[in-house]
């Protein structure tokens, strides 16, 4: 039994104190000009974007076409009619009547069965008491696949270091500048920084790699392509949101996790991933999990195990 998620060749748990100031400068930078990216971000992104930067004359603006972009909006509609068919059906009255099945919130959350990119692992109570991953919520980048280099890989998403890029004095001072105020965050135990970046409705970004649409990942070797962004306007430095380290596991692992009940998989809405519950250690996994509503919902309100 696993206990500590996302390790090779027998790491050891890294604690937060243990990146100090070389995280940005120095040896070992991560956010340097080195080489060494576990992520190959560039190019044209993923696979599954439906966008092609041209808008409807009449429909710009209107939820349908949002439908169409993200296609897990989609998904989650279906998954809440489902959900309300069931209670109906369930409890279906005397009178005949229904119970009409009401429109999907700005934000949701369900479960899936397998994971994918832009799903989240929700950590369940068994791995209370294990320091890097209890109660956190690990936003996939990429679902992975059989070969040993190609394995799943994401960021901890609500595990906030409370420090800024300004603090951690960092040697290129033109990261410093552009960036100064943004917030870090303890993305996982394996050495390797990256960024997320949230696009919107913009057209797909060359040279950053889409995890689900509207929402897109890079790492230091596309640091120059996220500058220039700010410079010209195209976004502003609070649509970055930055990492140190990262979690990742071979594809037979995780689905062991998975299977032993060490992690729920979860699809949720784009602002959840991006949004003011980032800033809680607690917050988003007790968020998305009253979101996915029943079992897991319960399961947001336990107290932590003692281990």
């Amino acid at each position: 039994m696993r206990r500590e998620s996302g390790k090779r060749q027998g790491e050891e748990g890294v604690g937060i104190k243990e990146w100090g100031g070389g995280v940005f400068g120095g040896e070992g930078e991560c956010f340097g000009r080195g080489n060494g990216d576990h992520s190959k971000s560039g190019g044209n992104g993923s696979k599954g974007n439906n966008s092609d930067g041209k808008k409807s004359n009449n429909n710009a603006n209107q939820k349908p076409q949002h439908i169409i972009q993200d296609w897990r909006e989609f998904r989650a509609t279906l998954f809440a009619r489902e959900q309300a068919e069931s209670v109906d059906s369930s409890s279906h009255g005397h009178d005949g009547s229904h119970t009409e099945s009401k429109p999907l919130g700005m934000k949701w959350a369900h479960p899936i069965s397998v994971p994918e990119a832009g799903s989240v692992l929700v950590a369940t109570e068994k791995l209370d008491g294990v320091r890097t991953f209890e109660r956190t919520v690990v936003l996939l980048l990429r679902s992975g696949t059989r070969h040993p280099q190609e394995g799943p890989f994401g960021v901890v998403i609500n595990r906030p270091l409370h420090k800024k890029i300004k603090h951690m004095k960092p040697n290129n001072l033109e990261l410093a500048t552009t960036f100064a105020d943004c917030s870090l965050h303890f993305g996982g135990p394996l050495e390797a920084s990256m960024f997320l970046l949230k696009t919107g409705e913009k057209p797909k970004i060359p040279g950053f790699e889409e995890v689900i649409p509207g929402l897109c990942f890079g790492a230091k070797n596309s640091l120059d392509e996220a500058m220039g962004l700010v410079k010209k306007g195209v976004l502003k430095p609070h649509d970055f949101q930055f990492f140190v380290g990262y979690a990742g596991w071979q594809l037979d692992q995780l689905r062991e996790e998975i299977d032993s009940k060490y992690w729920h998989v979860a699809a949720c809405s784009t602002n959840l991933l991006f949004g003011s519950s980032l800033d809680s250690s607690e917050g988003l996994w007790e968020e998305i999990l009253q979101l996915m509503g029943g079992q897991y919902s319960e399961l947001s309100r336990k107290p932590k195990q003692d281990l």
